[in-house]
């Protein structure tokens, strides 16, 4: 074979870790396995060998090795005293993952913006299974969607237990919807103009080979890039809090489907009306606990008065943040999705049993 031949069968990947370092592999498959595996990168590795030693894990596996499976392998070939800083066994699974097209990044996809549209709360819950679910079967690009609130609103995790959630003489004096959504998590109350929430549908190539922690930092590492634009410093509180010095902002929660689709959402308070709040929610002391805080007022602290901007100048921010990072387009929700959200509604989401799967 003439060096050229080589070289092109030469396969490439690389997978920048959320607030670490470079990774990139490069391999050729032969007779279905991979072979002369190179790992570098802009990491830092003691004992120096280890390197040989990744190597030597990632040599001979065939190559639809799960991402799991070659992170143990890696794991399992490395000496116990060696250290990885910057990077992790995880994080290699995913450079050779890409390199061998089993896994993607944000640039291998045409993502798509829906600006804040007002949608009734069923129906945005509604709308997240409709996207994500046609995401993962191809009929639309990957797509980043903020909600606009119709009316006061409380949206409780998939798992929780509505009577433990949701203080009902509370919600009715205020007038407020109850909806669950599909994905795990806590509780969330918003009224208009009060948060900010987005949903991104996405493959679930776009996260292959990393853990349920890294993920939540990856698909959210251009929101950080935004808040710091407008003079905030936000971090992951592990697993699904957003928070800054100041308090918690926001929170996260995911939920993946079996057709390959993926949707990651987050709301952020923006301006949180907190003695409302804790009529209409029941924060128990043990929620409080491991938050380091007997108030859970003091687990807010909105957007509002850490910027001092309008929510529409946020969201202005943050979708031209995605927009240059990514290079989406903007897009709209078609009709054909709001007859099947419509559908879904009926069917599920503005049902009493859905409501009340955990009474």
């Amino acid at each position: 074979m003439s060096s050229m031949e080589q070289d092109s069968a030469r396969l490439h990947g690389e997978f920048k870790v959320v607030g670490g370092k470079l990774v990139v592999v490069d391999l050729e498959v032969r007779d279905g396995k991979l072979a002369d595996v190179s790992l570098s990168g802009d990491f830092f590795l003691e004992p120096d060998d280890a390197l040989a030693d990744i190597n030597a894990a990632l040599e001979g596996l065939p190559e639809d090795t799960t991402g799991a499976d070659i992170a143990a392998a890696v794991r399992a070939n490395l000496p116990a005293d060696a250290v990885m800083f910057g990077f992790s066994p995880e994080a290699v699974a995913t450079a050779v993952r890409r390199a061998l097209a089993k896994a993607t990044g944000w640039t291998d996809h045409q993502w798509e913006i829906i600006g804040p549209t007002p949608l009734s709360t069923p129906m945005h819950v509604a709308m997240d299974e409709v996207l994500a679910e046609e995401v993962g079967a191809g009929k639309r690009n990957p797509t980043l969607r903020f909600w606009e609130w119709e009316a006061p609103s409380v949206v409780i995790g998939s798992f929780q237990s509505l009577r433990n959630e949701v203080d009902p003489q509370g919600a009715e004096k205020h007038g407020v919807t109850v909806v669950r959504r599909i994905s795990g998590g806590g509780a969330m109350f918003m009224e208009h103009g009060n948060a900010i929430t987005y949903s991104i549908y996405v493959p679930q190539s776009l996260v292959d080979g990393l853990s349920f922690a890294e993920s939540y930092p990856f698909l959210d590492s251009w929101v950080m890039e935004s808040l710091e634009k407008l003079g905030i410093k936000a971090w992951y509180q592990p697993l699904n809090d957003i928070a800054t010095d100041q308090g918690k902002i926001g929170g996260a929660a995911q939920k993946r489907f079996g057709n390959g689709g993926m949707l990651h959402h987050v709301t952020m308070s923006y301006d949180i009306d907190a003695d409302k709040m804790l009529e209409v929610l029941r924060i128990g002391k043990e929620k409080l606990s491991d938050k380091g805080t007997t108030s859970a007022k003091k687990r807010v602290d909105p957007l509002r008065r850490q910027t001092g901007l309008s929510r529409e100048e946020i969201i202005a921010t943050m979708m031209e943040t995605f927009t240059a990072r990514y290079g989406a387009v903007p897009a709209g929700i078609t009709d054909e999705e709001l007859e099947l959200a419509k559908a879904k509604v009926a069917e599920k989401f503005g049902t009493p049993e859905w409501l009340n799967r955990v009474p």
